[in-house]
């Protein structure tokens, strides 16, 4: 009786700590996930950087180095979310004209085949414009906060991944004294697997814009859409903005096809293939070419981007993911937490 006494107390426990982590996570959001962004590419920078060192450069000038190399690859992101803006604004003119005929001979039908009259339809549409111009100005104010915070953050993140690369040394020294019954040599394995997760889930997020890059590109090729490689992997490139990139990415290709083939249905196809991909890309290709790099379970990993979400938003889906690969890791190697490494991924390591 007292053995299952200590057990449910065992577990509401975890429970307990489970919940407040999650309340200290949300409320503490706005430090974290600067903080956490910045863990991720220090990870990531930290071979660049001491493989610069080695070669006979300082740290400083390495860290700013690998940096620079980073903020290049963002740039081009952002460039090429412009072009594909640019390109979208120059077919205006055509789409414009092609919707105002299509709404004209819409409500003629309705007047037709409805008997709904014209002035009836126009005081419809005002009242509709009324309420989508409230939605616009409530979108567009949550977008310039969004847009400020994030430029707030592009500011932060460079200046703590600085911070941590060069003072690494101090950081491992501080992990020694933390855990002081613990050997030296676990420490520093248990650090460099954690990296060695990161840059497996990095390889992992490369393989998902891949494949779903070619999925795109071969929807696109059989609908007989115009450069089907260019608009296929913009896509797969501007889904690392959730739900926004895919459609801003699918704008264009909407265009052109309306334009070039002057079918409603093309139009249809590009929306249907690029809903289709996203939805193998969500259920699917991430969860399997994620955690399959990261040995965890799948339902782990889409119950991991789904608590993500809800704590941290869009910064969720993506950090939660490499988290609970380093967590797998150390579990791996505790004896004690030998449960939570069945639960949350593949077979234990044995112990050597």
């Amino acid at each position: 009786m007292s053995i299952k006494a200590n057990a449910q107390v065992s577990y509401l426990t975890v429970l307990q700590y489970i919940v407040f982590g999650g309340v200290i996570l949300y409320i503490g959001r706005q430090l974290f996930i600067p903080l956490s962004f910045a863990l991720l590419i220090s990870c990531i920078l930290y071979p660049i950087c001491t493989w610069l060192e080695q070669h006979r450069i300082k740290k400083m000038a390495a860290i700013l180095i690998s940096l620079s190399l980073v903020v290049i690859l963002v740039s081009a992101i952002l460039l090429l979310f412009g072009i594909q803006l640019i390109g979208f604004l120059k077919e205006w003119g055509t789409l414009h004209g092609k919707l105002t005929h299509a709404f004209s001979e819409l409500s003629v039908w309705i007047t037709r085949e409805l008997h709904i009259s014209v002035e009836k339809q126009t005081e419809w549409l005002r009242l509709f414009g009324q309420q989508s111009g409230s939605d616009a100005i409530y979108f567009v104010r949550k977008t310039i906060s969004a847009g400020t915070i994030s430029g707030v953050l592009f500011i932060l993140i460079p200046v703590y991944v600085v911070l941590i690369l060069y003072h690494r040394d101090r950081w491992v020294e501080v992990l020694y004294r933390l855990f002081p019954t613990q050997r030296k040599e676990r420490i520093r394995e248990i650090l460099h697997l954690s990296i060695q997760s990161y840059y497996n889930f990095i390889k992992g997020m490369l393989l998902v814009y891949l494949i779903v890059g070619v999925l795109n590109s071969l929807g696109l090729y059989i609908l007989g859409i115009p450069h089907p490689l260019l608009f296929g992997f913009t896509a797969s490139i501007l889904t690392f903005i959730p739900y926004v990139g895919i459609i801003i990415a699918a704008l264009l290709p909407i265009t052109i096809s309306w334009v070039t083939f002057n079918s409603v249905w093309y139009p249809v196809g590009v929306i249907a293939v690029f809903s289709v991909v996203q939805y193998l890309e969500a259920n699917i290709i991430f969860p399997l070419a994620v955690s399959s790099r990261l040995k965890l379970n799948a339902l782990v990993t889409i119950a991991a981007i789904v608590t993500g979400g809800v704590l941290w938003g869009v910064a969720g889906l993506i950090l939660f993911i490499p988290f609970l690969g380093i967590m797998k890791m150390i579990a791996d190697r505790m004896p004690a937490l030998k449960t939570w490494s069945i639960l949350l991924g593949g077979e234990s390591r044995k112990e050597t």
